[in-house]
Parts: C-alpha cells; sequence; structure tokens
C-alpha cells in the first residue's frame, strides 16, 4: 500500500508482508552459507541455480529467454555451475541436439533450506485454521498464484516437454 507520502509500506499490506518474510529468510540462509563457505557459490549462482530448478529442466536458450540474458552470459552461468557440481546437462529423450539442464543433489542438499521453513509455516497454519479456513487459504493461495500472478508464471514442466 502507498502511503499518504507516496512510499510503499509492507505492514499494509499482509501479502507483501509474508512474501517479503519468506525473502528474507531464504536471503539471510543463503548469505549465510555463502559467508561461511558452506555454499560455493556467488549469489548471482544461487539464484540462478533457485530458477533453473524451478524451471524443471530447461534448455539453456529456455533459461536464458526466462531470464531475459543473452545465451552466451546464460552458457557461461551455467558453465560455471556444472564445474561447481551444482547442475548438469543431459540429452532431450525427444530431441537429441537439445541439452536439457538437471539441479544435482548437491543443490538439493543447500536448497531444501526453503523448503523445510516452508513446511514448518504449513505445518503452523494447519495446526491453527481449522479445515474449513485451511481449504479457504488453500483456495485463495492458488487462485494467486495461477489468475494473479501472469508476469512471473513459471512455465510448468518447461524442459520436460523435449522427453
Amino acid at each position: 500500500m502507498l502511503s499518504d507520502k507516496g512510499v510503499f509500506t509492507l505492514r499494509k499490506n499482509p501479502l507483501a508482508e509474508v512474501f517479503s518474510k519468506f525473502r528474507v529468510y531464504y536471503y539471510r540462509d543463503v548469505f549465510k552459507r555463502i559467508n561461511n563457505r558452506d555454499l560455493s557459490l556467488t549469489t548471482t549462482e544461487a539464484y540462478c541455480l533457485e530458477i533453473i530448478g524451478s524451471l524443471d529442466e530447461p534448455t539453456i536458450n529456455e533459461f536464458a529467454s526466462f531470464m531475459g540474458i543473452s545465451s552466451p552470459n546464460a552458457t557461461y552461468k551455467v558453465n560455471s555451475l556444472i564445474r561447481k557440481g551444482y547442475l548438469t546437462k543431459k540429452q532431450s529423450g525427444s530431441d537429441k541436439r537439445e541439452m536439457l539442464l538437471s539441479v544435482t543433489d548437491k543443490y538439493y542438499k543447500y536448497w531444501n533450506i526453503s523448503d523445510k521453513y516452508m513446511e514448518i509455516v504449513q505445518d503452523r497454519l494447519e495446526k491453527s485454521l481449522t479445515p474449513e479456513e485451511y481449504a479457504f487459504f488453500t483456495r485463495i493461495m492458488q487462485k494467486i498464484s495461477d489468475e494473479m500472478m501472469p508476469e512471473a508464471s513459471i512455465p510448468a514442466g518447461e524442459g520436460k516437454k523435449h522427453e
């Protein structure tokens, strides 16, 4: 919401506040791991990995297109992530010329942090809401995801279409 001074305030917008809390938790953990040297990634690489994982086995061109970056830039980032052991390339089942990007177990080892926190919040919701409230909440969240955020849509199984 905009204040009377035209400044966006999170406290008056519950959706923005919740989204901000999830982001802050995630970013804090990523930075902590990078600073502790638990993660051999730059911040940009961490974000690229998160997007590649969410796109579900995209090609380099699909990744580049989604990010709005050049194919050579995407290739450079992908090759760095492959060298560090967070990504692999595998041949497409339907088009042998295409290579699909897959995140590795090393990625999942570090990225289940945000999933674990999401599970904690999910459990708290289920315990504190009535079954009717929880069902309503779930429908609203699905509506937000499906209908209210077309600019942020992640192509469902984008990479899987190649198999």
